[in-house]
């Protein structure tokens, strides 16, 4: 409940915040509380993801957008009702799609009845992987990891292509001789 507070107050103070920079690290530090969050719930490859991705990569992608843009806004915050019920009419919905979940940990849960016990029973021999999780991240899933992976370096590269594009714009425009005007 605390890491959930801490989440709720971070995400608070990046929407009311006007200096980009300062919004950009409290994303990183959402998503470090996320990975937090992750790990107390023994979700410890989605915590790992997380912080890779949410606090390594999209930090360090938007640290860099922001050093070829500006750093404040100028435009006076909006305030619009209706992106707010929106969210709140979903988030309502997710929790209320929580209430037929089974408690946490219960061993009586589906999930512990149909794929798990396989995996536990023919993991190992199969792929010869000492490490369960490590196996169906691997092994199993290995075609989705990978997938996963080119999903995140495509749009890393599709941000540095644009970047890229940027400043060659900007050098031409530097280097192109503007109009000169003759005085009669």
């Amino acid at each position: 409940m605390v890491l959930l507070l801490f989440l709720l107050v971070v995400a608070i103070a990046a929407v009311v915040q006007r200096n980009m920079l300062a919004v950009v690290l409290l994303f990183g530090v959402y998503s470090l509380l996320s990975a937090a969050l992750f790990t107390s719930l023994k979700a410890v490859d989605v915590a790992m993801t997380e912080a890779a991705v949410g606090v390594g990569i999209s930090t360090v992608l938007m640290l860099g957008t922001l050093s070829l843009t500006t750093q404040r806004t100028n435009q006076p915050p909006r305030r619009a009702v209706l992106p707010l019920l929106v969210v709140l009419a979903t988030g309502s919905a997710l929790v209320y799609g929580t209430t037929d979940m089974p408690a946490f940990g219960d061993p009586a849960a589906p999930i512990h009845h149909h794929v798990a016990p396989e995996y536990l029973v023919r993991s190992i021999p199969e792929t010869t992987i000492p490490n369960v999780v490590t196996s169906v991240l691997a092994s199993y899933r290995g075609f989705d990891t990978l997938g996963e992976t080119c999903v995140v370096f495509t749009a890393g590269l599709g941000v540095l292509i644009l970047l890229g594009s940027r400043r060659r714009e900007e050098q031409d425009e530097r280097d192109q001789p503007g109009e000169e005007v003759v005085v009669r």
